[in-house]
């Protein structure tokens, strides 16, 4: 029953072990920086839950067995001396389990039930299966039993605290089989035709031409580009609740939302292979867009926050996202997508900008992406010039579109307003050889060691040559063996853990990358690419990253870090070839 092995192995304790549109994964990470000692069924439905707690059981006695764990897209397995037990996909919504010499015991996580709380468990006489009904993530999950013996199912029906599942006998002779589904109410009884080991190989084709899609180019020179795949993959859902389209989370871990800048770089890596899923990223925080033109904060299955927003960055994405796609976008779609832009930057232009002000501000650290960076210690309502230099990229990109709407006048007035913006980025903001800082009511200026005040970078080819140099010499003070560190390590702020005050992370990584290519700083972006690059072939796809050590930090399986990879990856393939 040993499979061959296919796609790249990874640690399930790193990487979620799931399936494209799958609410939930199989994993031992059971909530934020919380590892358990087994295996869970987690499902990000209403939030992130761990449902289920699977437990490898010994043959002779019946009790939990160390095991070690396999995983590889497809397949993930628990192996020990005396048997083992595999696991795969059938459907988004159903894996199949099947062991020999081992046998497995699949219990409600949640020891206590409660009239408000926790997991009611009970069998179902109409499907002749055990069904698991959670209030934390307001679904079922139904086991069936399709070959094998029960040996228990302790907390039939109990009400209060105690264990509730389903124990498999360990086969010596033969295996066990089953089925778990996760449900709403009610569906026909499970039945299925197909073979496990054609489960396992229909999952793993799946992957395998996904990866095709999105990473052809791949070779020996970029070897982490098929695991990056796998993140990007198995994090994706299907629409559900408030999330209107299929969608990449963040991750299937503890981040599992969609924030409102996250999705970009998302959207960027899938566009030449996966178009449709590609703009679906882009769109999905606009299908939430409120009166006032802004996006919301985030957006999951059962919430969407509007307490804070994030950077302009979409005109920046929609520029590359339109000479990515295989074929451009049509008058229609531009229409939608130039209206959606429109009303995103009216709102910093009226809602986030003071009255007789020139230029926007945001009103804490968290809107500009950058929670906790040292630009924000001395004040949070503050303008900035990297929210100016998005603005900018904004503004010309709504003329490109107006351009290619026939929509002359509007051409020339957001034209007139990106020369605007930065004309007054460059008198108010830029102070000798640097941008600083101003407090929105104070008026007061500083600068600080933050790689945020270098962002402006991003405009490239817009920028005064002198303003581009200065940049770009700043940056490399920045720059460590493992890539950009967000807080100059010399700086009595810096934080080898602290978020936004020291790690390397990838948006900051791909957005200075290539405003330094488009300012004709090409020996340095292919420096920061190459050393990101490396980070990732090394250490993997975290949230973000320690500057001194290449230490993975924080979510080990986050998605725009992995986009980031596919896209510096691709495009240094493309530059080597040439």
């Amino acid at each position: 029953m040993t499979a061959a092995r296919s796609g790249p192995a990874f640690s399930v304790h790193d990487i979620p072990f799931s399936t494209h549109g799958s609410w939930f994964d199989i994993s031992p990470v059971v909530a934020e920086k919380t590892y358990a000692e087994d295996l869970h069924l987690v499902s990000h439905q209403n939030g992130m839950h761990a449902a289920l707690r699977l437990v490898p059981l010994g043959a002779v006695t019946g009790e939990r067995i160390e095991a070690r764990v396999e995983t590889t897209p497809g397949l993930l397995s628990w192996i020990s001396a005396g048997g083992r037990i595999d696991l795969s996909y059938e459907s988004p919504d159903t894996v199949r389990l099947r062991g020999s010499g081992l046998g497995i015991s699949v219990d409600a996580a949640a020891q206590t039930l409660t009239p408000f709380s926790g997991t009611y468990f009970f069998r179902d006489p109409a499907a002749d299966a055990h069904v698991f009904t959670s209030y934390e993530t307001g679904r079922r999950y139904r086991v069936t039993v399709l070959s094998g013996t029960i040996a228990g199912t302790p907390g039939t029906q109990t009400l209060g605290r105690g264990r509730r599942g389903l124990a498999m006998a360990a086969e010596t002779d033969g295996h066990w089989e089953i089925a778990i589904e996760e449900l709403d109410t009610a569906r026909p009884p499970y039945t299925s035709s197909a073979t496990f080991d054609a489960i396992v190989e229909s999952a793993r084709t799946s992957f395998a031409g996904f990866v095709d899609q999105v990473a052809p180019w791949r070779s020996s020179d970029t070897p982490a580009a098929e695991l990056a795949a796998y993140v990007v993959w198995s994090a994706t859902v299907r629409p559900a609740g408030l999330v209107t389209r299929p969608a990449v989370l963040m991750s299937k871990h503890w981040m599992d939302k969609v924030w409102s800048w996250d999705h970009c770089f998302n959207a960027l890596a899938l566009a030449p292979g996966c178009p449709d899923l590609a703009l679906d990223q882009f769109a999905l925080p606009f299908d939430h867009q409120d009166d006032s033109g802004a996006l919301p904060d985030s957006v999951t299955h059962s919430e969407v926050l509007h307490n804070f927003v994030k950077p302009p960055i979409h005109g920046w994405t929609f520029g590359h996202l339109r000479r990515r796609l295989p074929t451009p976008p049509g008058p229609a779609e531009l229409a939608e997508i130039y209206d959606r832009l429109e009303r995103w930057t009216g709102f910093w232009l009226t809602a986030r900008r003071a009255p007789g002000a020139d230029l926007p501000h945001y009103q804490h650290g968290n809107d500009s992406g950058w929670d906790n960076a040292t630009t924000f210690d001395p004040e949070r309502v503050i303008e900035t010039a990297d929210l100016a230099a998005f603005l900018v990229l904004q503004l010309h990109e709504l003329a490109h579109l107006a351009t290619a709407l026939d929509k002359s006048d509007d051409a020339r007035r957001w034209t007139q307003k990106a020369e605007e913006t930065q004309a007054a980025l460059l008198d108010q903001l830029w102070h000798t050889d640097r941008f600083v800082a101003r407090g929105a009511d104070t008026g007061d200026t500083w600068s600080s060691s933050s790689l945020l005040d270098l962002m402006p970078i991003v405009l490239g080819e817009h920028l005064p040559g002198h303003v581009g140099s200065t940049l770009a010499d700043h940056i490399k003070a920045h720059l460590t063996p493992y890539g950009l560190a967000t807080e100059l390590p010399t700086s009595p702020h810096y934080l080898a853990d602290g978020y936004w005050r020291g790690p390397v992370w990838a948006p900051a990584t791909v957005l200075i990358e290539d405003g330094l290519r488009r300012a004709g700083h090409e020996r340095l972006a292919d420096d920061i690419s190459a050393r990101f690059r490396a980070l990732c072939e090394t250490h993997g796809f975290a949230e973000n990253f320690d500057a001194l050590t290449g230490t993975g930090l924080r979510d080990r399986a986050y998605t725009w870090t992995a986009s980031s990879y596919l896209l510096l990856a691709e495009a240094h393939a493309y530059r080597a070839g040439r």
